[in-house]
C-alpha cells in the first residue's frame, strides 16, 4: 500500500502519498564522489488533504537520522526499503499546513524496476539523476507522484572540479575547502521526477540568448561535434514558442554526459544526452526536437496519473515532425502516413490512453500519440488546431492534465461531436482505417 490514505497511482502502487500535498521543498545535499556518500537535509513544506496522524514519504537506499515535523519530534518513524513512515503525536487537520524535516545520508544508487535502472546514478566521472516515473526517491524525501508538483530550492555541495547543474536558476556558486556550493531556484511548480542534479566536468556554454537563455554543459571534447548536432536547436525554439506559447521556464539547459547513454532524459529546465547522440551529422536531431518540446508537454503541463503518459510522449513525438515540417524537412503528413503504414504492422494490443505500466514506454504510444494529433489536426483544419495548441499549454501552464481535459479542451474547437474519433483513436487497441 503506498499511502495512509490508499494507492496513489495503480501504474506506480508503491509510490506516493494522497493524503498531503507538497508545495515547496528546500533540499540541502552534500557530495562526495569518490565514496558516492550523499548526506542530506530536506526541508519539506506541505499541506494535509484530510485529518492525517500518520503520513508517509518516498526515499529508498538513505539511513535516516532524524524526523521533525513543525519542528518539534515525532511520535515514531519507520524507514522501510522505500518509505519513510512518520507517526504524529497530534493530528494535523485537514487544510492545515506543516512543515516536515528530515536528516538522512547513504550512497545513493538507481531503483530497479520494470523501466530499468532510475533515479540517481553513478557515471565513469560524475553523477546522473533521470528519475521518470518513480525515481527521486533515489535521492531525497518527497511524494512522488506526478500530480504534487512544488517549487523547489536545491543547495548542493561537491568536489570543486565539478561543475553542477540542476532545476532553475543557479542564485549563487561558492568555493570553500575542497567543495564549491551550487544555489539554485526552481520557482516553477515541478514535478518529483523532473528534479534533477547533473555533476561533471563541464564547460559551460552559450547557444542563444533568445527568447530565453539556452545553455550546454558539455565535456570539451565533443564541441566541435555539439555545434553540428545542437546547432538548429534555437530554431527549434522560435519555431515552438510560435507553435506552443511561451517557452515555461526563465532558461534552457542541455547537459552531454562523457558516458553513453541509452536514451536522451528530460527534467525541467534541462535535457541530458550521452556522447554517444553527438556524432557531427545531425543523426539524433529529432531527439533534440523531442526532449524540448518536453518543456511544454511533460514539464509544464505534467500528467496528473501515469496511464495518461500519452499527453507527454505524443505531443513530444508530434514536435518532431511539426519541426521538421516548419524547417523544411519532410512535412507532419509524409510523416504521420510513414509511421501509420508502419504500426499497421506492429501488434494492435495498446489502448494509448491506458497502456498498462509495462507498455508505458513502448514506442507505439509515441507514434499513435503523435498520429492522433494529426488526425485532429486533419480534422479542425490548421488555423483551428494550432489555436487549440496555443490555448492548451497556456490554460493548463504549470497544472496537471488528464486525457479528459484534452478531450474536452478539443471539443471547443469542434462543431460536431469528437467522440467517435477519439475514442478510435485513444481508447481501442486497432488503429483506425485511416488519418481522417
Amino acid at each position: 500500500m503506498s499511502s495512509a490514505r490508499g494507492v496513489a497511482d495503480p501504474y506506480v502502487p508503491d509510490s506516493g502519498d494522497l493524503s498531503f500535498d507538497v508545495h515547496r521543498y528546500d533540499l540541502e545535499l552534500s557530495y562526495r564522489l569518490s565514496s558516492n556518500r550523499l548526506a542530506g537535509r530536506a526541508i519539506i513544506s506541505a499541506r494535509a488533504n484530510s485529518g492525517i496522524s500518520m503520513f508517509s514519504l518516498d526515499l529508498a537506499g538513505m539511513q535516516v537520522k532524524k524526523v521533525t515535523v513543525d519542528g518539534a519530534r515525532v511520535k515514531r518513524f519507520v524507514h522501510g526499503r522505500r518509505k519513510l513512515q512518520v507517526w504524529l503525536a497530534r493530528t494535523i487537520p485537514a487544510g492545515a499546513g506543516f512543515v516536515v524535516e528530515v536528516h538522512y545520508s547513504g550512497n545513493p544508487k538507481p531503483l530497479r524496476g520494470a523501466w530499468g535502472s532510475i533515479g540517481w546514478e553513478e557515471l565513469d566521472d560524475g553523477v546522473i539523476v533521470a528519475s521518470q516515473p518513480n525515481g527521486a526517491a533515489s535521492w531525497f524525501p518527497c511524494n512522488d507522484r506526478p500530480s504534487n508538483k512544488a517549487s523547489y530550492r536545491i543547495t548542493f555541495s561537491t568536489d570543486s572540479p565539478y561543475r553542477v547543474v540542476s532545476n532553475g536558476t543557479l542564485l549563487s556558486q561558492r568555493a570553500g575547502a575542497g567543495q564549491t556550493t551550487w544555489i539554485f531556484d526552481q520557482p516553477e511548480p515541478m514535478a518529483t521526477y523532473l528534479a534533477s542534479v547533473q555533476v561533471g566536468q563541464y564547460e559551460l556554454l552559450s547557444i542563444a540568448s533568445a527568447p530565453v537563455p539556452q545553455l550546454a554543459a558539455l565535456p570539451p571534447r565533443v564541441r566541435p561535434r555539439f555545434d553540428v548536432d545542437f546547432g538548429r536547436q534555437p530554431l527549434m525554439m522560435e519555431i515552438f514558442t510560435r507553435l506552443f506559447g511561451r517557452y515555461p521556464y526563465a532558461r534552457y539547459t542541455v547537459v552531454i554526459t562523457d558516458d553513453a547513454l541509452e536514451i536522451p532524459l528530460e527534467a525541467q529546465g534541462m535535457s541530458v544526452f550521452g556522447s554517444n547522440f553527438v556524432d557531427g551529422r545531425r543523426s539524433y536531431e529529432r531527439l533534440v526536437a523531442h526532449e524540448l518540446a518536453h518543456q511544454w508537454f511533460g514539464n509544464s503541463l505534467t500528467v496528473a496519473g501515469w496511464r495518461d503518459i500519452w499527453l507527454n510522449e505524443g505531443f513530444a513525438c508530434y514536435a518532431e515532425w511539426l519541426f521538421s515540417e516548419f524547417s523544411g524537412g519532410p512535412t507532419a503528413q509524409q510523416l504521420a502516413a510513414k509511421y501509420f503504414e508502419r504500426l499497421r504492422g506492429l501488434p494492435q494490443n495498446l489502448i494509448i490512453a491506458d497502456p498498462g505500466p509495462q507498455l508505458m514506454f513502448d514506442d507505439r504510444l509515441y507514434k499513435r500519440g503523435a498520429l492522433t494529433l494529426h488526425a485532429l489536426r486533419r480534422r479542425l483544419g490548421d488555423a483551428a488546431f494550432f489555436e487549440l495548441l496555443l490555448s492548451w499549454t497556456a490554460e493548463n501552464a504549470h497544472g496537471c492534465v488528464r486525457t479528459a481535459d484534452f478531450i474536452s479542451h478539443a471539443q471547443a474547437w469542434s462543431s460536431l461531436s469528437l467522440d467517435e474519433f477519439f475514442d478510435g483513436w485513444l481508447f481501442k487497441g486497432s488503429l483506425p482505417n485511416a488519418i481522417r
